[in-house]
């Protein structure tokens, strides 16, 4: 499919062309951890179109095969990540759950969603990387519950700093798809945003918390 840098530009191209992705550096988004953003990514949107599904997927699929290939399971969080988690592994032919970051609060209240066998080493697939703190939250679980989880996979990463330092905390190999700076040069060549823009956009990746 390409090398690295290939996808991650191909994958920000299909986010923007079918505005999976909103860039609005003058009217900011508000996150529910009250930053402010002048972005919103939503990647769940790829899943209404099949060939922009089926690029993920591969590329996904392949990424796996050459960063975790040990990975005996992949477990998807809930539950953005489970739609995309199901048709890797469905892909690679792996066995396959899902995982809240916290047990329902009814029924069963079961936190996992399927089964692992006992000893899997387990890949967690995200769609969407910001701090990673809930994604880590299921690999805390994962690990509790006495499985050896080997890394997380995702479409994309924010890149922020904070991120990186909680990946690390957590002992926790972290590889995905696109990046925030990669789809802001594709905006760049596609017009999608304007060169007066481009210091705001550079200075929130730096320092999300405070920026706007």
């Amino acid at each position: 499919m390409g090398n690295a840098t290939e996808i991650s530009a191909k994958l920000a191209e299909y986010l923007l062309e079918i505005k999976a992705v909103k860039l609005q550096p003058n009217d900011p988004f508000t996150w529910s951890s009250g930053w402010k953003s002048p972005i919103y990514c939503d990647n769940r949107v790829t899943l209404s179109y099949p060939n922009i599904r089926d690029f993920i997927k591969t590329a996904l699929a392949d990424a796996v095969k050459a960063n975790f290939g040990e990975a005996t399971a992949l477990c998807g969080v809930a539950t953005a990540g489970i739609a995309i988690g199901g048709l890797v592994a469905d892909e690679l032919a792996m066995p396959y759950a899902y995982s809240r970051p916290k047990p329902k609060a009814h029924g069963m209240k079961n936190q996992l969603e399927g089964r692992l066998e006992e000893g899997a080493k387990v890949l967690v697939v995200e769609d969407l990387i910001s701090t990673g703190g809930s994604s880590l939250k299921v690999v805390d679980y994962l690990r509790n519950a006495g499985y050896e989880v080997i890394g997380m996979i995702s479409i994309f990463t924010y890149g922020f700093d904070i991120a990186a330092n909680n990946f690390s905390n957590a002992n926790c190999a972290h590889f995905s798809l696109g990046s925030y700076s990669e789809l802001i040069e594709v905006a760049k060549t596609m017009d999608y945003v304007s060169e007066e823009h481009l210091p705001a956009l550079a200075e929130w990746r730096k320092d999300p918390e405070n920026w706007g």
